[in-house]
């Protein structure tokens, strides 16, 4: 029986085994390794990571976190991408709608406790749902903010006890954009006018970046924070 010291070190392995390996190298891995027990998550900012995993796992899940607060391009995206890819959606949502959080918190809680909002209406509903899961990959990358510079490609996430893949970590925006180009990838529409970052839609968690700003510079503008703490 394999435990969750075996997928650590298998994790720890990999990630140095598989550092200069290609996307679907890394995804080829997980898939070979952990079968329908892998996941891969998805913000529908773009499809890219999604595409790249069904080209190895076609079938594989794709969960994606309903916030309740979601611009209508993105879910329109993650339908979209439901509709057209070989892959199995999954739309998580909170334990409390808006207006329950509404009640209980008091209105507009992503301006006066962003953590807080993000704790309740994104990592909690993210640590329930991968529970049937022992790997995940994100679309995360090391130029996107100096917080992801060092992300491993593949690595160990204690806090949830399962193994964590990036295997996009070492691509650029070019590298994305080429990819996209290349093979017909999915992208939010809102990439297209002048968002290079989507999260929620209130304009304290995502706003289009100011002159010269780039990568995620438009999210939670205006104060120090920077991860909605998913990934921290």
């Amino acid at each position: 029986m394999t435990t969750a010291t075996d997928y650590e070190a298998a994790a720890l392995k990999a990630g140095r085994e598989l550092e200069e390996a290609s996307a679907q190298e890394i995804l080829r891995w997980a898939a070979d390794t952990f079968g329908k027990r892998f996941c891969v998550t998805s913000s529908m900012e773009d499809a890219v990571v999604a595409h790249l995993a069904s080209t190895v796992l076609p079938g594989v899940d794709v969960v994606f976190l309903d916030t309740g607060y979601h611009f209508p391009e993105t879910i329109g995206t993650r339908d979209a991408v439901a509709a057209t890819m070989p892959v199995n959606v999954i739309t998580l949502t909170p334990r409390l709608s808006v207006a329950e959080q509404d009640a209980e918190y008091g209105p507009r809680l992503h301006d006066r406790d962003p953590d807080l909002c993000c704790s309740l209406r994104k990592v909690e509903p993210l640590n329930r749902g991968l529970g049937g899961y022992d790997a995940w990959a994100t679309g995360l990358r090391r130029d996107e903010s100096p917080s992801r510079a060092n992300t491993p490609v593949v690595a160990w996430d204690a806090k949830r006890r399962k193994v964590k893949l990036a295997p996009i970590a070492r691509w650029t925006q070019a590298d994305v954009d080429a990819y996209v180009q290349a093979n017909g990838v999915l992208l939010n529409p809102l990439l297209w006018e002048g968002y290079t970052s989507v999260g929620c839609s209130p304009l304290s968690c995502t706003a289009k970046p100011g002159e010269g700003e780039a990568g995620r510079a438009g999210r939670w503008a205006g104060s120090g924070k920077t991860e909605c703490g998913i990934h921290l």
